[in-house]
């Protein structure tokens, strides 16, 4: 263990990469907590990021880490969102760490829809400066093309650009700069396998442990 996060309470809140056992809400939570932080994770499939913001039934399931506790996997009424303004009055982070860009991305879509994917990250981010916490956003990772969710590497490239111009205050964290192109396995294309969710969340935590990062953080 290191002590690179001594001392850091950090909330992670995420799409369907933080809602299943073996995914972020494992390898980036262990991560994070191996580095020394006190790690608060929260998944829910499907769901928007400005859909924190109140509670939000998921389509597809969620599901809650605490600390060095299990995946508590939440399914039909229970995998529901927790309001953002009171994740932050529970849990007191130091650090946001928010996990969403392929949910927002319409793969399936022929255009990338702008104004709504604005009106989601700008509802967030407006609750992350009125709470007056640091905040890091992670994009979309590569995957591999095709599959069930329609993932192309031209529309991750067009909407991890998009977000890193929208997401402040938050610090991007750029994850196409952490793989090449189908580097990680996938299952569906989208969603990795064990290995690549263990590359994926040991990169993410090497991003949240640089200056860039950190010295935006309150202690």
């Amino acid at each position: 263990m290191s002590a690179l996060l001594a001392g850091l309470t950090v909330l992670i809140i995420g799409d369907s990469h933080m809602s299943t056992p073996d995914y972020l809400i494992t390898t980036l939570h262990d991560d994070l907590m191996n580095k020394g932080a006190v790690v608060y994770s929260f998944g829910a499939c499907g769901v928007a990021a400005g859909e924190w913001m109140v509670k939000t039934q998921s389509s597809c399931g969620g599901a809650v880490r605490l600390k060095d506790g299990p995946v508590e996997v939440k399914t039909g009424q229970d995998a529901m969102t927790r309001p953002f303004n009171e994740l932050i009055k529970t849990y007191k982070p130091n650090l946001v760490v928010v996990v969403n860009g392929d949910t927002m991305a319409s793969y399936s879509q022929p255009e990338l829809p702008k104004t709504w994917i604005w009106q989601q990250v700008s509802r967030l981010t407006k609750g992350v400066k009125n709470n007056g916490v640091a905040c890091a956003w992670v994009g979309p990772a590569w995957g591999t093309e095709g599959g069930k969710f329609n993932k192309t590497f031209a529309r991750a490239k067009e909407m991890s650009g998009y977000l890193s111009e929208i997401v402040a205050p938050c610090t991007y964290v750029d994850s196409l700069t952490l793989s090449k192109p189908g580097e990680w396995g996938t299952i569906d294309g989208q969603h990795f396998d064990n290995a690549g969710y263990k590359a994926w969340g040991a990169a993410i935590g090497n991003a949240i442990s640089s200056p860039a990062v950190l010295n935006t953080v309150k202690r």
